[in-house]
């Protein structure tokens, strides 16, 4: 019988605005925003950091709709090719655990610790312990991280608790902290399939994986199945 893989998620908390506060570190200290035109006050947010979501603005959202919560925002323009740069840093200390790291996107990646546990002598916990650890004491950003057996669910347990969090997915806790959540803030779900599966009894992400395979399919074809194996953790996406 194989092995069951460990596998993490690892999401940069707030990035951009992570790394404007590196480059300016008194933007710490009062509610900020990436923003695509700060100047003329035009465009969307591309990022905040925490005293900005105190005031309850989110990511694309436009400027002007972010000054009417918070007047007294600070707004940067982005710096792409520093987070560029420091993306490959945080990524050299993932590498440093297993060689399996796949970037997802700029401040996230996937990282198969299946063969390190033993090497370094630690639980999956710990060891996601260890790297956010290093990452914000040698980059200066926090992260947050989801350990599970399959991709799906280490990337909803990066998303469960932020910022600079460690959330695992097991066996056992799995009906308390995936399956009780509503179906819609499951991976995949969209609004419009989120209703079609709330017209068939799916109200929550464990109806969906104790739904049939093939009630599934006929609701939504293809996706139905793809949705059955990733809610029953059966993806095997290396």
């Amino acid at each position: 019988m194989a092995k069951e893989r460990v596998i993490l998620h690892s999401d940069c908390n707030s990035f951009f605005a992570s790394c404007e506060e590196l480059l300016d570190p008194s933007l710490r200290d009062v509610p900020m925003a990436v923003a695509g035109d700060p100047q003329k006050k035009h465009g969307i947010i591309l990022a905040k950091n925490e005293r900005a979501k105190k005031y309850g603005i989110v990511t694309a959202e436009t400027v002007q709709s972010a000054f009417r919560k918070c007047p007294s925002l600070v707004t940067v323009p982005p710096h792409h090719d520093y987070y560029e740069q420091i993306s490959k840093r945080i990524n050299a200390i993932y590498l440093e655990y297993t060689d399996l790291v796949e970037p997802f996107s700029i401040d996230e990646s996937y990282l198969d610790v299946t063969g390190s546990l033993n090497l370094f002598g630690m639980t999956a916990e710990q060891l996601a312990d260890a790297i956010r650890l290093r990452v914000h004491k040698e980059i200066g950003v926090t992260v947050s991280v989801g350990v599970s057996f399959c991709k799906c669910f280490a990337k909803m347990g990066s998303d469960y608790k932020k910022p600079n969090a460690t959330t695992c997915i097991t066996h056992e806790n799995i009906d308390d902290i995936l399956y009780a959540q509503p179906v819609e803030n499951f991976l995949f779900v969209g609004q419009a399939t989120a209703a079609k599966l709330k017209k068939s009894g799916i109200y929550t992400i464990g109806d969906l994986a104790r739904a049939s395979d093939r009630q599934l399919v006929r609701l939504l074809g293809k996706q139905g199945m793809h949705l059955w194996l990733s809610a029953n953790g059966l993806d095997a996406d290396p």
